[in-house]
C-alpha cells in the first residue's frame, strides 16, 4: 500500500507545543538591553541576518535574541559573522558563530571579540586554507585550524585578564564553516569548539554530523566523506608540506606570553569535520539554542526537513522565520547556519 505524501505546512503555522514545562515568554521583544551611553558602540541588536550564493551553494544565516533574552531586557549573547575573502574561484567564505553565557554580562562582548579574532585569523590565511580545502589536506586543516583556535582563545584569556574578571566569565562556544567559492569544489569545513550542533538532509533525513570529542582534548582526526578519492589523501603534519597552515596563521601570541610558550587549552575540546557534499543536501550549523530543541523535540526537526524540501532554498525573510520555529520550554538565543547545494 502506497504511503500518503504529507500535505505541505504552511510556514504561518507553529510547531505544536510539547506540553511540559512552564510557561514560556511572549515571543515578540518586549525590553531592550540597557546602553551604556558612554559606548553606543556597544549596542547589540535583537537579530542579524545574511546570505549569499557561490559557486553550488546557497547560504542563509540568522542570529535571533531567544524569547527570555527579550522578556528580561538582556542582550544577545550569541555572535555571527560571515565573511568572504579573495575574488573568483578562489574566494573563501567564513560563517563564524559564537555563544556566551547568559549568566554573565560580558557574554555577548566575548563572543563577538571570539568571532573576530577568527576572522581576523582566516582572512590573513585565507588563499592557503582554499588551496588546502580544495586539494583535500586535511591533516594541515585540523591542525591549522585547531592551533588557530586556541590562539583564539589565549587573547580571550589576555583580555580577562586586562578586566580583572575569571577566564569563564569572559568565554564563548565557538563553531565555524569554511566553504570555497569553486564551484568544483564540494568540500565542507567544520570547526569549533563547545555547543551547538552540525546536521545534514539528505534525501528528506536528518544526520547528526557532531564529531565525536577526543577523549585525551587532543586535534580530532579529520573526519572524511565515503566520497574521497585519491585526491583526497591525508599530508603528514611534520617534515617538507606538512603543517603549512600552523607556520602561516600570523596570529601573535597574547600580551606576556613568552614566544613559544604553549597556550592553555580551551576548556571545552577541539572538534574538525571536513566532508563532501551532494547536490540536494542542505547542512545545518547552530548554537546550543537551536540544538538543543532540535534533538530533543523530534516535531522541530520534521517541520524544517518539510519547509526546506523544496528545490529552492527559501529566500531571507523565509528563513528567518523557520530559524524563530518556537518549541515549548526552550527559549535561549538561536543562530542558524544552513547551506543548500544546487
Amino acid at each position: 500500500r502506497t504511503r500518503r505524501r504529507p500535505e505541505p505546512v504552511p510556514r504561518a503555522r507553529p510547531l505544536p507545543p510539547p506540553g511540559r514545562g512552564r510557561a514560556d515568554p511572549p515571543p515578540e521583544p518586549t525590553a531592550l538591553p540597557a546602553a551604556d551611553p558612554l559606548a553606543p558602540d556597544r549596542v547589540v541588536p535583537d537579530t542579524v541576518l545574511d546570505g549569499a550564493r557561490y559557486g553550488t551553494y546557497t547560504l542563509r544565516a540568522a542570529s535571533v535574541r531567544g524569547d527570555s533574552a527579550r522578556f528580561r531586557g538582556a542582550p544577545r549573547s550569541d555572535a555571527l559573522m560571515t565573511a568572504r575573502f579573495g575574488t573568483g574561484e578562489g574566494a573563501l567564505v567564513l560563517v563564524a558563530v559564537a555563544g556566551g553565557s547568559r549568566h554573565t554580562g560580558h557574554a555577548p562582548f566575548a563572543a563577538a571579540e571570539l568571532c573576530r579574532r577568527i576572522c581576523t585569523a582566516i582572512g590573513r590565511s585565507h588563499a592557503r586554507l582554499a588551496d588546502d580545502i580544495r586539494a583535500a589536506r586535511r591533516d594541515d586543516l585540523k591542525s591549522g585550524l585547531h592551533r588557530l583556535t586556541d590562539r583564539g582563545y589565549g587573547r580571550l584569556r589576555s583580555r580577562a585578564a586586562e578586566l580583572g574578571i575569571a577566564p569563564e566569565e569572559y568565554t564563548a562556544g565557538l563553531r565555524c564553516l569554511l566553504l570555497p567559492a569553486d564551484p568544483r569544489c564540494r568540500t565542507r569545513v567544520f570547526f569549533g569548539v563547545g555547543p551547538g550542533g552540525l546536521f545534514r538532509l539528505r534525501d528528506g533525513a536528518w544526520h547528526d554530523l557532531e564529531p565525536s570529542a577526543p577523549a585525551t582534548g587532543g586535534p580530532v582526526v579529520g573526519y572524511g566523506s565515503p566520497e574521497r578519492g585519491p585526491a583526497a589523501r591525508d599530508v603528514p603534519e611534520a617534515g617538507p608540506g606538512g603543517d603549512r597552515l600552523t607556520l602561516d596563521l600570523n596570529v601573535a601570541a597574547p600580551p606576556g606570553a613568552p614566544a613559544g610558550d604553549p597556550l592553555p587549552p580551551p576548556a571545552e575540546p577541539f572538534r574538525f569535520r571536513a566532508s563532501v557534499a551532494r547536490p540536494g543536501d542542505t547542512l545545518l550549523l547552530c548554537s546550543g539554542g537551536l540544538a538543543d530543541p532540535f534533538r530533543g523535540e523530534a516535531a522541530l526537526a520534521r517541520e524544517l526537513a518539510l519547509r526546506w524540501a523544496g528545490a529552492e532554498p527559501p529566500g531571507m525573510a523565509e528563513f528567518l522565520a523557520d530559524a524563530q520555529l518556537r518549541v515549548k520550554g526552550y527559549a535561549d538565543d538561536r543562530t542558524a547556519v544552513a547551506v543548500w547545494e544546487a
